[in-house]
């Protein structure tokens, strides 16, 4: 049996978790997971690196030998820690890398570093075993959205990104507007539920009828107008109080239905039966309900993980760590962390 310690340190989530298989090609079982978030970000409306990475050295002792204890293991059962190391705050990546390299050197452990991009690829298959490459991939979290297709783990092609703001930064800021709390996205979807989807249509950013494939804005997303375009409703209202669940509403449905629309392109394009979605706004069910819609004439089925392994977690980041330990990839002495870094394997 292979057992992997996970650490994710990547933002303001401490976490650890332990994983384990038996051998390469065999069903990975998720034995723990532990998560501590810091709510104190939400005074500030946002998170700040030094109080994250302050709160970071404070659990990641606590939070890693809770990891172990509920998976029922011990450092010497381990065969190896997988470590985010990019992209993300530097001074929070670097209290789990740190503490990475000094366990395992501690314990004679190997290290492998953990791209934390490609753990989020990963993090459907703790649900759903099935959702395996060849795939669409929709990556939407507070600080990325990058469509890709992925030929095989390992193999991965970036087809689009966005030129300014991620959908969850949007989602974030757009709740501010409205004066809903941090982080804003689950707050957003539960206003829009009930608002009226008539009143404000925004435009739909970068979805020209008539581009194609080899058009360079024709995977790429854009939400730095349709966050302008909420704030000019908001500024323009003259009673904020009716208004805010109808403007939730419309700038809801024009982010999800861009994403929705450049999905379903880069699947028809690459002829993919699959779509996963990962990152935090993953957990916006009209974000899935609307892309399992729009993928439907394809027959595609679209994987989701759940809201525990949707935002930023150690599970997914042990999950790809195991399938780097197959690889052989062990980080040396001198292992780093990066506000950014390519996906490892991207074409």
């Amino acid at each position: 049996m292979t057992r992997v310690l996970g650490i994710e340190t990547s933002c303001d989530e401490t976490s650890a978790a332990v994983v384990s298989d038996l051998g390469p090609e065999t069903p990975v079982s998720l034995t723990s997971l532990v998560i501590l978030s810091q709510d104190i970000h939400r005074v500030f409306g946002g998170v700040v690196p030094e109080i994250a990475s302050r709160a970071h050295l404070t659990a990641i002792v606590p939070v890693v030998q809770q990891a172990l204890t509920e998976a029922n293991v011990t450092l010497d059962d381990l065969d190896a820690i997988a470590v985010t190391y990019a992209p993300g705050l530097v001074g929070a990546l670097l209290v789990g890398v740190n503490y990475a390299k000094g366990l395992a050197v501690a314990r004679g452990l190997p290290v492998v570093p953990v791209h934390h991009m490609e753990g989020h690829l990963f993090a459907a298959t703790l649900d759903d075993p099935t959702a395996q490459p060849p795939f669409t991939a929709l990556l939407v979290s507070g600080g990325h959205t990058l469509l890709l297709d992925v030929a095989a783990w390992g193999s991965y092609r970036v087809l689009g990104h966005t030129r300014d703001d991620a959908a969850g930064e949007a989602f974030d800021k757009v709740a501010k507007l409205l004066g809903l709390p941090y982080p804003g996205g689950r707050h957003v979807e539960a206003l829009a539920a009930t608002g009226d989807p008539s009143r404000f249509r925004f435009t739909r950013p970068m979805l020209q009828r008539n581009a194609s494939p080899d058009d360079p804005a024709y995977f790429d997303v854009s939400f730095s107008g349709l966050k302008t375009a909420a704030l000019t409703a908001v500024r323009g209202s003259d009673d904020l109080a009716r208004d805010k669940a109808d403007i939730a509403r419309g700038f809801q449905d024009a982010l999800v239905e861009t994403l929705a629309e450049k999905t379903f392109r880069a699947a028809q394009a690459y002829g993919r039966q699959r779509v996963v979605l990962g990152g935090g706004v993953a957990c916006n069910r009209t974000l899935a309900e609307a892309v399992r819609q729009r993928l439907e004439s394809l027959g595609a089925a679209v994987y989701t993980p759940t809201p525990r392994l949707a935002t930023d977690n150690a599970a997914m980041i042990a999950r790809a760590g195991l399938f780097r330990y197959y690889l052989g990839e062990r980080a040396g002495h001198d292992l780093s962390a990066f506000a950014s870094a390519p996906l490892p394997g991207q074409l």
